[in-house]
């Protein structure tokens, strides 16, 4: 059994929208939950704030019922589950911690003294988890006199649905630190994946680039926003579902790509340009598929097995989302 499986109780200090989300997944899950209202209140905020912070969770849990994911009696299940306490009795709370999501608002100051503030209060080996999307891990250490046991772990909204959760570590943080924080995760039904400390992350440094080029595209009149959202919808979104980024490069060809993006980078601007890696494949006749060799190996790969089984995924997605053509659809008349 490892160290997540002796964890019945995650807390939260931060108690927003985000802190809220993480409680809500926690709950969901099967563990209880323990939100840390940081910030510091007048006599009676904090009990003000606790009634809005519970209608808001119990808001997400009834649209819950309402999409039939789970009854009414379950919903009151889950949410008492999630306990309340204010910043003095934070710290009590904290004393036999594991594990902490630091989810406080994305200020430099009052990260750094929400940290300073969880390890007086916590066992030295406890792990703080920030949730921060703006400040790198490397940044956040700086503030601690125990670095090894401080990682970022990045919940993309809304937290209680998205599956992912990007934890980045730096070299100073401990292995079994990165290993307590992904094995909670997944053992609460997410997909945590690691990486090294770097602006944006994954996610958010990829949907970066292309929602900025679908308002360029706006901004040039190359087609209506809503247009670009259909697309989006119907076709860019649809093939990620089932295939990743670079699985995709992959599956296709580099050799698409390559060809590409000189000539998008030609028509349109440098940006287009392919990434070296890119260049780099195509130089070694990593094409993907087609070699058995691109981004990933393929060499032991039942290759027809694995065509089929993205393809099925693919066509239930479709099917799922009402989109998927239908047989003589073109012979039948209008309603």
């Amino acid at each position: 059994m490892n160290a997540a499986q002796h964890i019945d109780c995650v807390h939260v200090v931060g108690a927003g929208r985000m802190g809220q989300g993480i409680a809500l997944a926690v709950a969901f899950a099967g563990l209880q939950a323990t939100l840390i209202d940081f910030k510091a209140r007048a006599d009676g905020e904090h009990e003000a704030f606790v009634d809005k912070a519970r209608t808001s969770i119990g808001d997400q849990l009834q649209s819950l019922v309402a999409f039939g994911r789970m009854t009414a009696e379950q919903a009151a299940c889950v949410l008492g589950r999630i306990g309340f306490v204010d910043r003095a009795s934070g710290a009590a709370a904290l004393r036999e911690a594991k594990l902490i999501f630091e989810a406080v608002p994305e200020v430099l100051d009052v990260k750094a003294q929400a940290l300073r503030w969880m390890e007086e209060a916590v066992d030295v080996q406890a792990v703080i988890a920030s949730t921060t999307s703006t400040f790198l891990v490397t940044q956040l250490q700086a503030f601690s006199t125990r670095p090894g046991r401080i990682i970022n772990a990045h919940w993309l909204n809304p937290a209680h649905l998205i599956p992912l959760v990007e934890v980045s570590r730096s070299e100073t943080t401990d292995a079994d630190a990165v290993a307590l924080t992904t094995d909670l995760l997944a053992r609460i039904g997410k997909r945590p994946i690691v990486c090294a400390p770097s602006a944006g992350y994954i996610v958010p440094r990829i949907q970066a680039l292309a929602m900025n080029e679908a308002a360029r595209m706006v901004e040039e009149g190359v087609a209506s926003a809503e247009d670009i959202d259909t697309a989006i919808r119907t076709g860019f979104g649809l093939r990620f579902a089932v295939l990743g980024l670079l699985e995709f490069i992959d599956w296709g060809g580099c050799d698409i790509l390559f060809y590409a993006s000189h000539y998008l980078a030609r028509e349109i601007a440098p940006r287009f340009e392919p990434a070296q890696a890119v260049v780099e494949n195509m130089e070694q006749g990593r094409d993907g598929l087609r070699t058995r060799k691109g981004f990933y190996d393929y060499a032991d790969v039942d290759v027809p097995a694995y065509v089929r089984q993205r393809v099925q995924s693919f066509g239930a997605l479709l099917d799922h989302l009402g989109l998927a053509p239908a047989f003589d659809g073109a012979l039948r008349q209008p309603a």
